[in-house]
């Protein structure tokens, strides 16, 4: 990419969503969180994880898919990230990536990438991980993913009581963590229409042939967010609640207001946190709390003026159920 900024020293909470942290941080105050990650980590292990991709995935390098490996170089340089990660590819016919590991992340794309996206697009999926791998999400999105592969109750150390808390926690925190790694991809592509084509790509296919139209997506994903009476919303809660990642139309509903609100543009600029700099303290664990009511805000309000009125119609699903069978 011509006429990159590089962002020297940028720390991950210049980009990071407040929902993302505040969810991480409701999710380590679940009583035996940390324990429960340590035990889970220390029982899978990271060197069986690189185990699986050394013997049935291909390792890329300065010979082995070299654009590949090139792409990765401009992302660490862009984000000044000087700790670089293994990358493999692994043949799957789903687009998508992922980073794993516990003290020593690796990323992992899967083979329909490379052929469903343009290069700036694949991109768009590396500098996603390298996203995550900067904001620390690593540990915990490896944990959650092993528990989404081989489920909780396959853990002989998980009472059956924390199960489904402790599972739609994760989700939750797994979700949100997704929108800052958005915005650390466009940081690392600087290109919008490029970020915003690689959803609509990854929501509804490649061209084939046929035309098709960002604005249109983004006029949909607008339509997604404002349409819709109250019961809508419900359905919008209810659809996402087992889903590892949000809706492509959210995901680019949400990068987009980042950029409106000038957030981009500042961090482009120059103004941005830097990681020689950037302390964590009580207080701004707690402005990350408000801020992440804030944005759950409308959408809460929405769901819970409509609590009672998904029981009242599943009471009465049922009850017309059972009165149609007994006839």
């Amino acid at each position: 990419m011509a006429n990159r900024v590089i962002l020297t020293d940028i720390a991950p909470t210049s980009w990071e969503h407040p929902a993302d942290r505040a969810a991480l941080n409701a999710l380590r105050a679940i009583p035996g969180f940390d324990s429960v990650v340590r035990k889970i980590a220390a029982f899978f292990g990271e060197r069986g994880l690189r185990q699986l991709f050394l013997a049935n995935a291909v390792k890329v390098g300065p010979r082995q898919r070299p654009d590949l490996d090139a792409m990765l170089t401009e992302v660490l340089e862009t984000m000044d990230w000087p700790q670089r990660p293994e990358l493999y590819v692994t043949q799957s016919p789903l687009v998508n990536a992922a980073a794993l590991g516990f003290d020593k992340p690796f990323i992992v794309i899967n083979s329909a990438t490379l052929e469903h996206l343009e290069r700036e697009e694949q991109k768009v999926l590396v500098a996603h991980e390298v996203g995550h791998i900067m904001s620390g999400h690593v540990l915990y999105r490896t944990v959650a993913t092993i528990l989404m592969t081989f489920g909780l109750g396959a853990l002989p150390f998980l009472a059956i009581a924390v199960i489904f808390p402790f599972q739609m926690a994760f989700l939750e925190w797994f979700r949100k963590s997704e929108l800052s790694s958005d915005r650390a991809s466009l940081l690392a592509v600087q290109d919008r229409r490029t970020v915003m084509m690689t959803f609509l790509k990854v929501a509804g296919g490649p061209s084939h042939g046929h035309t098709i139209d960002l604005e249109a997506f983004m006029e949909q994903a607008a339509e997604y967010e404002t349409q819709g009476d109250a019961w809508d919303k419900v359905l919008q809660v209810l659809n996402t609640a087992f889903r590892e990642h949000p809706f492509n139309t959210v995901r680019a509903g949400e990068l987009q207001r980042y950029i409106d609100a000038g957030r981009y543009d500042k961090i482009i600029a120059g103004e941005y946190d830097r990681r020689s700099d950037v302390r964590p303290t009580a207080q701004e664990v707690g402005a990350d709390f408000r801020a992440a009511g804030e944005y759950y805000g409308d959408q809460a309000k929405a769901a819970a003026a409509k609590a009672g009125e998904i029981l009242g119609r599943a009471k009465d699903a049922f009850t017309d159920a059972f009165k149609t069978g007994s006839r």
